[in-house]
């Protein structure tokens, strides 16, 4: 195994989250009087955690106030509705039993609020994970490399045995900022130039292929 611990982004990677996501947007949006968004709008939007999404989301010079009453909706509604439409990506569920069948040890790392989180790990990946964790009051969100470092330290592995899988620009700086290798995925919420032109070295087309890079084959 040339790689001990995969450590997955969420959102984009191993779960297609964008209709739900775009749909509690647009309740919040509406709920709070606010044009709504398309879905490609919302895709561009995410990567930064909920926030961020809301900044982008509502029109230009919204009052502070009123992206946190955005935010307030968002969250209400995203609670019980994360898992209306998510479903993992084909072939998500064969390489996570492979790699588990292989000893690779596995977590996640989102700047998904951690309530999401947790929330969809346990529906769609109860037991399968080793660590997940979200975006937390006081932990600096990716791409700084808090969340990862936290992963190799509970897990026990050096960074160098370890590989950061996502499919963000956002993935891409976290791998740097944590000094090991990246992989990306090329079904998420990016474009293969834009993440080429970001600094993807190792991107991929199918599921399997990671399994192979993680097995250095």
């Amino acid at each position: 195994m040339k790689y001990m611990i995969a450590i997955f982004d969420l959102d984009g990677t191993i779960l297609n989250t964008l209709e739900d996501l775009a749909d509690s947007t647009n309740y919040a949006l509406k709920t709070c009087g606010y044009p709504e968004r398309t879905m490609d709008e919302v895709r561009q939007f995410v990567g930064n955690g909920i926030r961020k999404l809301m900044e982008r989301a509502v029109p230009e010079g919204t009052p502070v106030e009123e992206i946190d009453r955005v935010h307030e909706t968002f969250t209400a509604h995203y609670k019980v509705h994360c898992a209306d439409k998510t479903r993992p990506y084909d072939g998500i569920m064969e390489l996570l039993q492979n790699l588990k069948k292989d000893g690779c040890k596995l977590a996640v790392v989102s700047n998904k609020a951690d309530y999401g989180v947790q929330e969809l790990c346990k529906q769609y990946f109860d037991g399968v994970f080793d660590f997940a964790v979200g975006e937390r009051e006081g932990i600096r969100k990716k791409p700084a490399p808090d969340s990862v470092n936290e992963v190799l330290k509970t897990l026990g592995c050096s960074r160098d045995r370890a590989v950061y899988i996502g499919d963000s620009d956002v993935d891409i700086q976290t791998a740097a900022n944590a000094q090991m290798d990246h992989i990306i995925v090329e079904w998420g919420f990016r474009d293969v130039p834009f993440l080429i032109a970001k600094g993807a070295k190792v991107l991929v087309e199918k599921p399997e292929e990671i399994l192979e890079i993680v097995e250095g084959r």
